[in-house]
């Protein structure tokens, strides 16, 4: 196949750049790849909201762009943060433009949330489902485009680029390019390429190399490690958000339903077994401190006390005004016998965003040209060392645009053709001296396997010997794995277990190259800040 603009993710961010450039250029075609059916993405669970300055009268600009600082503690490009908070405003009109409805005030003005880190209310929301409302929306109007094709099932193995050709391609290598990539159709099992013009990577998160997280089944970030293996610049990879308020239930494991933060903004304690209020001792801003000091309050209360949550408090609340606003966090808690007027909701910190991830630049461009990143796959120098709450949705969509823009500006100049003998150089996937896999168990008891070492040693706090650890039995994982690789027939299992070790790699790395403690990532033998401020490029 071949196609003008190919998208990798239907999140947000993969569905605006789409749908913007086939806004803009109707006779070309637009395709978007997506490993389960289109919905299924970590935008579809982001509860809380997205951030913007709608109220000018007690907002401004130079507040939330302050707010983003002072979470990313000091590791943020102030350039970009000012972009994203000036241009995120008529973002966010334009999914309503598209359809997305936000919770209002009788008045008809919005109603504007408070969650961690932020100094004036300012979260746009959908009661507690903000990001599947803007998924719906979206995926409406991606429907009226006639020139999109959205093609669900279909796993991405790799990016197609000189390497292919038979060109030694290495880091060092100049003016590396994306000719497109190589999918496994679930619906066929066969293994075809995708040739592309240009190609955009939203491919979400990670979360799912611990072994528990908010994130679905399908965040083993398969987008950056693709680029790694393409030889491509990755950055800040230690910087894992671990949310603070994941419901917990007893002996699940994987995906965790999340409390969002918008519960503690209006009004929620943190409780511990003894039930203080104990976040006062940790920070003056108390329950609305930036995640990562919540979430290591959170770590140290349960590893004293030697239980396996805390509590979150909301008895206080209206039953009304809470289903109002939580009608979903209401009907779970519910499910498994937690009435909020009456118990405490029982909550423990869950892997939750990447704020590291593939390097780009102001405009959504990678180290490699051709190929454009956006989402939680991508560092675009917003969130530092720690993303500040609902800031996430915000940056997708300003990306999005952005990429779409200089994407235009790239089409108008005849840069991105494709010379057609080159293209028909390009081999087929080779699948010589494969079979089919015997046991399924060298699989999955690697995937646990991976889970727990990450939990238990590159968690919300490392030490040197965890970190060395940690390493070590990666090193036994991606040598058994690759062997699996070159002999068995690819499978989403496989390549996701690869994806995953080398994802959990990167993270283990860059922790290792910090020496310092600086906002998701704490390491006791390092607990001080280091004065000199530097990204960890992979």
């Amino acid at each position: 196949m071949q196609t003008d603009f190919l998208v990798i993710g239907s999140g947000i961010a993969g569905l605006t750049y789409a749908l913007k450039v086939a806004q803009d250029c109707p006779d070309k075609t637009v395709t978007i790849l997506t490993k389960t059916q289109s919905d299924e993405t970590n935008t579809k669970y982001a509860q809380g909201g997205i951030a913007g300055v709608m109220d000018a009268d007690n907002d401004s600009f130079e507040k939330h762009i302050e707010d983003t600082l002072v979470a990313g503690d000091g590791l943020c490009n102030r350039h970009v943060v000012e972009i994203v908070v000036k241009e995120g405003v008529e973002r966010i009109r334009e999914i309503i433009a598209w359809g997305a409805q936000f919770d209002k005030e009788p008045d008809g003005d919005f109603k504007l949330g408070k969650e961690g880190g932020h100094s004036e209310y300012r979260i746009l929301h959908h009661k507690d489902v903000t990001g599947m409302e803007m998924e719906r929306a979206l995926l409406a109007a991606i429907k009226r485009r006639p020139n999109i094709r959205l093609i669900s099932h279909c796993f991405v193995l790799d990016i197609i680029t000189q390497h292919h050709l038979g060109y030694l391609v290495t880091k060092s290598t100049p003016d590396i390019e994306c000719y497109g990539v190589y999918v496994l159709d679930l619906s066929t099992n066969k293994i075809e390429k995708i040739l592309a013009g240009t190609t955009m990577l939203a491919s979400g998160g990670n979360g799912q190399v611990y072994r528990t997280t908010t994130n679905p089944a399908i965040a083993t970030g398969d987008g950056v490690s693709m680029v790694y293996r393409a030889k491509g610049r990755i950055e800040n990879m230690e910087f894992i958000q671990f949310h603070p308020t994941a419901l917990y239930e007893p002996g699940v494991r994987g995906q965790s339903f999340l409390i969002t933060e918008a519960v503690r903004g209006d009004g929620g304690i943190l409780r511990n077994q003894n039930g203080e209020a104990f976040m006062e001792r940790y920070d003056p801003r108390k329950d609305l401190a930036p995640r990562d000091i919540v979430a290591r309050a959170i770590d140290n209360e349960m590893k004293v006390a030697g239980t396996e949550h805390v509590f979150l408090d909301c008895r206080h609340f209206s039953r009304e005004k809470f289903i109002e606003h939580f009608p979903n966090i209401y009907e779970k808690c519910l499910s498994i016998g937690v009435d909020i007027s009456k118990d405490m909701i029982p909550v423990a910190p869950a892997a939750h965003y990447s704020c590291g991830g593939i390097k780009t630049d102001e405009w959504g461009r990678t180290s490699i040209k051709n190929l454009y990143a956006a989402g939680e796959c991508a560092s675009t120098g917003l969130h530092g060392a720690n993303r500040l709450a609902s800031n996430s949705l915000l940056e997708a969509m300003v990306f999005a645009h952005r990429a779409y823009l200089d994407t235009m500006a790239q089409s108008n100049t005849g840069s991105l053709s494709r010379e057609k003998n080159r293209n028909e150089l390009i081999p087929d996937w080779n699948a010589s001296g494969t079979s089919s896999p015997r046991e399924m168990i060298l699989i999955t008891q690697s995937v646990k396997e991976l889970k727990l070492l990450m939990s238990d040693y590159v968690g919300i706090v490392r030490n040197n010997e965890r970190l060395l650890r940690a390493n070590r039995r990666l090193d036994l994982l991606h040598e058994e794995t690759e062997a699996l690789y070159e002999r068995t027939a690819v499978s989403p299992q496989l390549c996701e277990l690869r994806n995953m070790i080398t994802v959990a790699y990167l993270i283990v790395k860059g922790a290792s190259f910090r020496h310092e403690s600086r906002g998701l990532h704490y390491n006791t033998d390092f607990p001080e800040k280091s004065p000199i401020l530097q990204n960890t490029i992979l």
